[in-house]
């Protein structure tokens, strides 16, 4: 037994920093606001009604939410009457944008790579995690990546074992 090699973790010693989305994963309960039900007979919007229903609505609901306006009806809806809406969530809800829970998650990530520092990764060695049990869109890999690739050393995605390697930086 002595004589035998001691097992090194290269993975631990290779100077790789894993970026893992769904450590930081922006907490936060993501809800649609569906003009639908506001809409005379599911086809149009009347602006008086909108007005009343948003003084009257009890906005508070959404504090601290992530949330998107979206019509689900196939109906002509204003510009102003999005933007009425989030007059009135926005002092409540945590995030407010436009569109279904797809869109709602996509504009989600790219407020939080556009905020992400990326000072830690300068001159480093990234990989960006693949596996992940939360809706990861894929617009936060794709914008991530164009958010790190002018600081660091290298870029690869999937776990640090087995990785695809993205970018090198040209030596200099």
């Amino acid at each position: 037994m002595s004589d035998e090699n001691p097992i090194i973790n290269k993975v631990a010693s290779s100077g790789i920093i894993t970026l893992d989305l769904e450590e930081i994963y922006p907490k936060g309960e993501r809800v649609v606001f569906d003009l639908k039900p506001l809409l005379w007979q599911e086809i149009a919007l009347k602006e008086d009604d909108l007005r009343v229903f948003c003084k009257t609505h009890d906005w508070s609901q959404y504090k601290g939410q992530f949330v998107s306006v979206h019509c689900s009806a196939d109906a002509i809806i204003p510009t102003w009457a999005y933007m009425l809406v989030a007059t009135h969530l926005q002092p409540h809800a945590a995030f407010v944008s436009q569109g279904d829970a797809e869109q709602l998650e996509r504009t989600v990530f790219t407020r939080f790579v556009e905020q992400l520092n990326v000072e830690p990764f300068r001159d480093t060695r990234v990989v960006v995690k693949g596996c992940s049990k939360l809706p990861v869109p894929l617009n936060a890999y794709v914008e991530l990546s164009a958010k790190l690739m002018p600081v660091v050393r290298s870029l690869m995605f999937g776990e640090p074992c087995s990785t695809v390697p993205l970018y090198k930086a040209p030596k200099s």
